[in-house]
């Protein structure tokens, strides 16, 4: 319950916001779906009656029986009623995690069900299950559905893209879901790759045909080591961690795979008796390669073998193609002759009997493992890739040109190229205007701000029509918590690249939120921030001026600390389960007011629209000064922004900008709090008008009174002395106030500055040592207890990178070590750097300085280890 006095404390107003918040995420609404998260049957991957587990008449309407599943990649034949005994062949129905896994923008696949003609048509397309939570919430299920018939009756062999079609190019179009467009770009993928794999094998498309490989021969024996650096021999590990077990010391299985085609490799791994006794079994276009496993708790034969002679671990793709094997593919493997060769305790060697593969071309072998959910128990089959391809001095010629489909976001780029270069050249233009702000504040003043107005009206009207409402790029703070993830888990940049609206303004942002911090963004550039705005000024123009206000500076104080509570809710509940996560994000509007709209969700989700649009008109911005999490996770870098906006030592007591503050960043003594500051620039004008400002108002009247020239205003915000003389253009009770040019007040540096490797020495120093001798005088019990701290979080990496740790182990460490951290530097280094980071301009740190420094640092200090150990291999996640 909450009472009156909780509801006006920020604690209670975080509590109520997260809460509501839960209830939206909670309506069911239109945008609930059956599939998302369905529950699956636990054997679908494998029972070979794939139809009795899930309703394949639903995909192929008038087919009368189902076969078992026939082939490699698996499919089903539909049948008719039967005639005179025999059923006819309708076509096939196919389960497309049986061919691919792509994943889709959640990071785990759509699993869908569909159906062909035996002219490769689609004729049913049902969607299983999916983890696409914008398929939940902000868009119906109806969406997707309707994004599917567009399939139906079109034949795998067209060349179908998501966008308008291509007459001219053959290309076939069809229509997107607004703000899932990565969802359905993969989609396509997956269906088009599934139909053509299985018509392919079929006969309804011809199968492709590669030119086979002629060897480069040259009578050399090579050693283990000596074909593994060749390319001849390559590795596929898996450790528990990738299929959901615990860490350990062993791997969940290691593979040694290669051709033994090359007569030079064949001889090498085989001898050269083995090489001969091998090619005598071979056919002419029959292909040999060979695994063994020679570590790892698992087997890559599995047990289909024993039941029906299906090695089903184990497949070679190549381009389009599918290979599996049959015990009658399969042929002992009496023993590696390379010198240095691991010993192993499961081997094989396959054989592939296809025209259409050729060792010329680059290959994979995959594995496929059934994989834990930690959080649910939940098990799922997972494929692990590990590319191969002939080195090309071991080819006459060397490797032939292959020429790779373009990838999905390849094409949108490509397609888009206008739109994309356009949205560039504006963003780049809005950032240059700004960095040359102060050539427009001095031509504007506080009665005329049209050189300043009309560039930012501009930045809003484009940010709103054209960014928000047509390029629907309107930023989140899931992408946030997607960037986060992917940056310590898996990073894929084929997933970000194919929103390139989106791509491209997190780069902008980025970059103006360290040179200058969040304000540029959220002021000018955000189109919820620049529609909110909006309506505050047409508010003005339509008589509203009387009513609006600003709230009282106490309580403001309060509520601006409400959104870093939602946003670090957020950020904790991502940790836990990322689907959540983005329900509880909800507490956005954008995907409501841009991306879907509000005439297309259910009533709650419009009606918080609609209020916190409905207070923008008397209110300046009150979600994003109050709610916005997004704003919180860009206030946090803005701290150490480069450059801010000016101020002068009279600030401290003259209280004009302050009252003209709309974000109410800028407190009693003058100061700018960068982290609140929305960059409207309104001080800025007042800095250089020697009408309105009321020191500059004050000497010039003085000067004009005493017929002195009037010169112009100096970079420090004052009239140029007239006589070349020192001057205090401040009164003493001024200088004796705080200092407003900085956030907060001066401190002394460490120690003296130093150059060169030294200078590097010390700052790596005073980044990574928080301790120091005024803290262990004034907080003896903290210094030890971080003593404590820090070497268990050193223990903790330490054993992350021997594969004893998981990654949410260490990152509960490291979270526990920076609250710690910040306690320390507060207590004997209470100082952050203000400015470009290689200057020495320090300031005391408040509390939320410390956090904002801390936590950042952290953060990219904790990526970095994180990045060292997956790309070392010692850490899998």
């Amino acid at each position: 319950m909450f009472s009156y006095r909780d509801f006006f404390s920020w604690q209670g107003l975080a509590r109520l916001f997260l809460l509501g918040a839960l209830w939206l995420a909670a309506v069911p609404g239109r945008a609930a779906s059956g599939s998302y998260e369905a529950a699956l049957p636990p054997d679908l991957s494998t029972a070979k009656n794939m139809c009795a587990l899930v309703a394949c008449a639903e995909v192929f309407p008038g087919a009368a029986s189902f076969s078992e599943r026939l082939g490699q990649p698996p499919y089903v034949q539909a049948y008719g009623p039967e005639v005179a005994g025999r059923k006819p062949l309708l076509g096939y129905v196919m389960l497309s995690t049986d061919i691919t896994d792509t994943p889709a923008y959640s990071g785990k696949p759509v699993v869908t069900l569909m159906g062909m003609d035996l002219k490769g048509r689609f004729v049913g397309i049902k969607v299983l299950k999916h983890s696409e939570p914008i398929l939940l919430l902000g868009i119906p299920e109806s969406a997707l559905l309707n994004f599917n018939r567009q399939y139906l009756g079109k034949s795998v062999a067209d060349k179908i893209e998501v966008g308008q079609s291509r007459p001219d190019e053959g290309v076939l179009g069809v229509d997107a879901i607004s703000g899932a467009t990565v969802t359905v770009i993969v989609q396509n993928q997956v269906m088009m790759s599934s139909g053509m794999a299985i018509a392919r094998q079929v006969g309804i498309v011809a199968p492709t045909v590669r030119a086979p490989a002629v060897y480069a021969v040259r009578g050399t024996r090579l050693s283990w080591d000596q074909l593994v650096k060749q390319g001849s021999v390559q590795r596929l590990l898996v450790k528990p961690q990738q299929v959901g077990l615990e860490p350990g010391g062993n791997p969940f299985i290691e593979l040694w795979f290669g051709d033994l085609g090359h007569p030079d490799v064949g001889a090498s791994l085989l001898g050269d008796a083995g090489y001969r006794a091998l090619q005598a079994q071979l056919g002419p276009r029959d292909h040999a390669l060979f695994i063994v496993r020679s570590g790892g708790i698992e087997s890559f034969k599995g047990s289909g073998f024993v039941r029906g002679g299906l090695y089903d671990r184990i497949q070679v793709k190549q381009g389009a193609d599918s290979y599996t094997f049959r015990d009658t593919d399969y042929l002992n493997l009496y023993g590696l002759e390379a010198a240095g060769a691991p010993a192993y305790n499961e081997s094989a060697i396959f054989v592939i009997r296809s025209a259409a593969f050729s060792s010329a071309y680059p290959w994979k072998l995959s594995f496929l493992g059934n994989r834990v959910d930690r959080a649910t128990g939940a098990r799922s089959f997972t494929t692990f890739d590990a590319g191969y391809w002939l080195a090309a001095e071991l080819l006459q010629g060397g490797r032939p040109a292959v020429a790779e489909a373009a990838k999905p976001y390849e094409r949108i780029w490509r397609s888009r190229a206008l739109e994309i270069g356009l949205f560039a050249l504006l963003l780049v233009g809005v950032s240059v205007v700004y960095a040359l702000r102060e050539r427009l504040t001095r031509r504007a003043t506080h009665k005329n701000k049209w050189p300043v107005n009309a560039f930012k009206y501009s930045a809003w009207g484009l940010s709103i029509v054209l960014v928000g409402f047509g390029a629907m790029a309107q930023p989140s703070i899931t992408q946030v918590l997607t960037w986060f993830h992917a940056l310590l888990f898996q990073w894929t940049w084929s997933l970000f690249l194919t929103a390139p609206f989106i791509f491209l303004f997190w780069i902008f942002i980025i970059v103006t939120v360290f040179l200058f911090g969040r304000g540029l963004f959220c002021g000018w550039m955000c189109p919820f921030g620049s529609l909110s705005e909006a309506l505050y000024k047409v508010g003005r123009v339509i008589g509203l001026k009387r009513f609006q206000r600003q709230l009282p500076r106490a309580l403001h104080d309060r509520l601006k600390w409400l959104k870093y509570a939602i946003f670090l809710a957020l950020l904790t509940v991502s940790m836990f389960s990322m689907g959540l996560a983005e329900k509880l994000a909800e507490v956005e509007p954008f995907k409501t007011t841009f991306l879907v709209g509000i005439s297309h969700r259910a009533w709650p989700y419009g009606l918080f629209v609609s209020v916190l649009l409905g207070l923008s008109l008397f209110i300046e911005r009150p979600y994003c000064k109050y709610i916005c999490p997004l704003g919180a996770a860009l206030a946090v870098p803005s701290t150490f922004r480069w450059f801010g906006l000016k101020r002068k030592r009279d600030c401290n007591s003259c209280k004009a900008c302050a009252v003209g503050c709309g974000a109410q960043a800028i407190d009693a003594a003058g100061r700018i709090d960068h982290r609140e500051c929305l960059h409207c620039l309104d001080c800025m004008v007042l800095y250089t008008d020697p009408k309105a400002c009321p020191p500059l108002s004050k000497e010039r009247k003085r000067r004009e009174r005493d017929g002195l020239e009037i010169k112009a205003i100096g970079a420090d915000g004052y009239f140029i002395p007239i006589y070349r003389v020192p001057s205090t253009p401040a009164s003493a009770a001024v200088l004796a106030g705080p200092d407003p040019r900085m956030p907060t007040d001066p401190a002394a540096p460490p120690r003296p500055a130093s150059s060169g490797p030294a200078w590097v020495v010390q700052e790596v120093f005073e980044h990574l040592w928080p301790w120091s001798a005024a803290g262990w005088a004034a907080q003896r019990w903290l210094q030890l207890a971080g003593y404590a701290l820090a070497i268990v979080a050193s223990l903790a990496w330490l054993f992350a990178g021997l594969g004893q740790l998981s990654a949410g182990a260490i990152i509960g460490w490291w979270t526990g070590w920076s609250v710690c951290e910040v306690a320390l530097r507060l207590s004997g280094r209470r100082y952050v750097k203000d400015g470009p980071w290689w200057q020495a301009r320090y300031r005391r740190a408040s509390l939320m300085d410390m956090l904002s420094y801390v936590s950042f640092k952290n953060l990219l200090v904790g990526a970095a280890l994180f990045l060292a150990l997956k790309t070392w291999g010692a850490l899998s996640v």
